[in-house]
């Protein structure tokens, strides 16, 4: 097949024409259950009614007018955003790493008010925050950074999890602005943090004047059971980040602040042609709506438990099994040697799950989920890794 499309991704061998909650179906008909959900995007499932329905109604209406105009739904679901969290403004972009983008020109923006000749940003190894440059250099994956320099100047990294580091570098290092962290690390292999970690975060940016930025885009919108990562800790950021979910599978990012993050931006700091724009913002109206509607925060709780406790139950003692982690619907096995052909093996089994940092299945299941779909997950996920190390052994 003469390919026109770059070769930027390593394909499974499937492709997918119809999808109902969460559940996706091949040309052939064959059906298999989604354990990925895009990534974290499709928290509805696929298909969902009411997201169907109001895109269809907004498709008829009007798609998009540009922020040179007012954009009632942009308004409405950022007062939601806002309320949901604490926070007191947003700007609306179009994914994860243009959602980081603003928050990085924030600290920048605001390191520079301070007098900051070249504002440091505190980044933690093991991170992911995005694909462009700056994002890139944020990230802490030397992988995917390689081929891309020079990277952008202006960011320190410390491990993750550790406060002390986070402590000296933010003592030592004056031209410090801010700190950008993960609640949990999901590209980094579904990697939670310490209990207090977010906690201790936030009161060393207090003690050093320094903005707290997260990047909830994977964790965001009740994927660890509560709307927002940070609100198990009790604490508030400066900064917050969010897409996959937000949009049910409509591109739509967005970067919230308060306080005096929130004043940074002024007229003509940012901007982006698509962001917020009428489809996307009914998109995340809605998906708000059904989130809200359907409590599927308490759902991420009851049957992310229900999972972790059946993987733990199950390979808790395998010895190729080196950890089974989990927050909600977020939930990690990290195996003894990189397992990648897991993801095609899963596919042969009607499963969709994923291999993130070369050793650890994924699995980020959409919101809605049964009891009994969890179970299928967990059956034929153990069931792969028993497998798995046989043959290997």
């Amino acid at each position: 097949m003469n390919d026109v499309l770059m070769h930027t991704y390593a394909r499974q061998p499937v492709g997918f024409v119809r999808g109902e909650g969460p559940w996706l179906w091949d040309a052939e008909g064959r059906r298999y259950l989604d354990a990925l959900a895009g990534v974290a995007v499709c928290a509805l499932g696929h298909a969902h009614p009411a997201l169907a329905e109001a895109l269809c109604e907004q498709a008829r209406t009007l798609l998009h007018t540009s922020n040179i105009y007012q954009i009632p739904l942009q308004q409405r679901v950022g007062e939601r955003l806002c309320a949901l969290s604490g926070m007191q403004r947003a700007f609306f972009c179009n994914s994860g790493a243009e959602a980081n983008e603003a928050a990085i020109k924030i600290a920048r923006l605001r390191g520079h008010a301070k007098g900051v000749e070249v504002p440091t940003i505190i980044v933690m190894e093991g991170s992911f925050h995005g694909r462009t440059l700056a994002t890139l250099t944020a990230t802490g994956n030397k992988k995917i950074q390689m081929g891309f320099e020079p990277l952008v100047p202006g960011f320190v990294r410390v491990p993750y999890g550790d406060l002390a580091a986070l402590e000296h570098t933010a003592q030592h290092v004056p031209s410090t602005v801010a700190v950008l962290v993960e609640p949990v690390q999901g590209e980094g292999g579904i990697i939670i943090p310490p209990p207090g970690y977010l906690k201790g975060v936030r009161d060393i940016c207090d003690r050093n004047g320094l903005l707290m930025m997260l990047d909830e885009i994977q964790t965001g919108i009740a994927r660890t059971g509560k709307w927002f990562a940070f609100q198990h800790e009790g604490i508030q950021p400066d900064v917050m980040t969010l897409a996959k979910g937000l949009g049910g599978g409509v591109p739509i990012g967005a970067c919230l602040a308060r306080g005096v993050a929130a004043e940074t931006f002024g007229l003509g700091s940012h901007g982006s042609t698509f962001g917020g724009n009428p489809l996307a913002c009914r998109a995340a109206d809605t998906v708000l709506d059904v989130v809200e509607r359907e409590d599927l925060c308490a759902k991420a709780v009851e049957l992310g438990s229900h999972l972790l406790d059946g993987f733990r139950a199950r390979l808790g003692d395998h010895p190729s099994v080196l950890a089974i982690r989990g927050h909600g619907l977020m939930l990690g096995i990290e195996l003894d040697r990189p397992c990648g052909e897991l993801v095609r093996k899963a596919i042969e089994r009607g499963l969709l799950i994923n291999v993130t940092a070369e050793r650890v299945i994924r699995l980020l299941p959409p919101l809605v989920i049964t009891q009994a779909e969890a179970d299928i997950i967990l059956d034929t996920v153990a069931a792969l890794v028993t497998d798995f190390a046989a043959a290997a052994a």
